[in-house]
């Protein structure tokens, strides 16, 4: 179809740009002598991590925040996987177990005292944390300590760069935001808007997707009317809204967190709400705003997130497991990085970080397929090579340890100020 074939091209061009990036970014990257030392610094750690048998798993995701409406579906989606693991037998002959914390969102910073807990708790696996910046606040905390750090949610493009370090200590199951963003530019220009706006989160996430939406954009055509950062933890947005009135582009992109219940008010008294412009969101705001605002002010709106289709069957065990979820955005990727944590302790016969974080990739792609836990621990145990094939997708992982290939499905919110799937768009990263 040609708007797959589309989303390619426009992926492709982006990684190109990544790659450019990297190279010439000195932003959040340590210099040379500093990487040297972190990676000394990871291996003393991780020689002091036991193996003791026993598969712990340490949750850092959103419990407050801007990103709280995130967080009951990824724990559920962890807590579904550990469920699953513990009903085949376990791993390594043991139950494995779950403790929780919260990564707030950043504002303030909470994400490194509750890593403490993990550590303190022994977790072999923070899963975790959801917003990129976050992640990145307390990558080598985690991987100093010889841990893993594998993220349900991290769409940055920064996790990429080859000066994040370590990467062998860091993975995802969710994609890179080269993707989201030629898709989302790609449904933008599909739709006949030529003048875009882009209205995004002055941080590691809404930088670069916005980078990525803005490039997508330009290759196909458009023009971006302005793009315009704001402070994540700003309490009012009346500038940034005037900024983007004063160019009367015909379609906004609104890349944000919760802040959108005040970002949306704001345009909408300056004339240029959904009703009267094209809106679209993204993963960081796509959510049920059926309670905040009145009824029909989101109709129209478009929306992109990472994810493959939820199956019906899937959603039921989620709800099994927390009979509250509304949203279920990452409870698929958080199941899948549980489970192919596990299976890569299988994989390496040992549950210490140091050890099985080397099968994470390998049990991910290029065997024999598996969908289910008991089903490819079982052909491990017959010395079998597997590709698991998971609930959010294929999650085939790079040696970036990040997904190679991923869905990005696109969504439209009606009048209840909730969002509907249009359909399903899959591309290579």
């Amino acid at each position: 179809m040609r708007p797959t074939r589309t989303v390619q091209a426009l992926a492709g061009l982006a990684v190109a740009s990544l790659a450019l990036t990297a190279c010439g970014s000195g932003g959040s990257s340590d210099s040379d002598s500093d990487s040297s030392s972190q990676k000394s610094s990871s291996s003393d750690a991780a020689a002091s991590v036991k193996k003791d048998g026993k598969l712990v798993v340490g949750s850092l995701l959103p419990q407050t925040g801007d990103l709280a409406f995130l967080g009951p579906p990824e724990f559920a989606g962890v807590q579904t996987a550990v469920d699953d693991i513990n009903d085949a037998g376990g791993v390594l002959g043991k139950p494995v177990t779950q403790i929780k914390a919260d990564s707030g969102d950043g504002t303030p910073d909470i994400a490194g005292a509750q890593v403490d807990k993990l550590l303190a708790g022994n977790a072999d696996v923070v899963l975790g944390a959801a917003a990129s910046g976050v992640s990145l606040s307390v990558i080598n905390k985690i991987t100093d300590a010889g841990r893993v750090e594998f993220s349900p949610a991290n769409t940055s493009p920064a996790f990429d760069d080859a000066k994040t370090d370590p990467h062998s200590l860091y993975f995802r199951t969710a994609p890179s935001d080269v993707l989201q963003g030629a898709v989302l530019a790609n449904t933008i220009l599909e739709d006949g808007k030529q003048n875009v706006a882009i209205l995004a989160r002055q941080d590691s996430y809404g930088e670069l997707l916005a980078k990525q939406v803005e490039k997508g954009i330009e290759d196909g055509g458009g023009t971006v009317a302005t793009k315009v950062l704001y402070s994540a933890d700003a309490q009012n947005f009346t500038a940034e809204v005037n900024k983007v009135a004063a160019t009367k582009p015909d379609a906004i992109a609104l890349i944000a967190f919760n802040e959108t219940t005040k970002i949306i008010p704001a345009m909408v008294s300056k004339g240029i709400g959904p009703a009267a412009q094209q809106i679209y969101f993204v993963d960081g705001n796509t959510a049920d705003y059926s309670k905040d605002f009145p009824k029909g002010t989101l109709k129209g709106v478009k929306a992109t997130y990472p994810g493959a289709e939820l199956k019906a069957d899937f959603k039921a065990r989620l709800l099994k497991t927390d009979s509250s979820l509304k949203d279920f955005t990452y409870g698929p990727e958080s199941y899948d990085a549980t489970v192919l944590t596990a299976l890569a302790a299988v994989a390496a016969k040992s549950d210490s970080p140091t050890d099985f974080n080397k099968e994470i990739i390998n049990v991910s792609e290029g065997g024999e397929k598996c969908t289910t836990y008991k089903q490819c621990a079982d052909l491990l145990a017959d010395g079998t090579d597997i590709d698991y094939d998971g609930v959010s997708g294929p999650v085939d992982l790079g040696k970036t340890g990040s997904p190679t290939k991923a869905t990005i499905g696109i969504f439209q919110y009606g009048a209840d100020n909730n969002y509907t799937n249009l359909k399903y768009v899959t591309g290579a990263i």
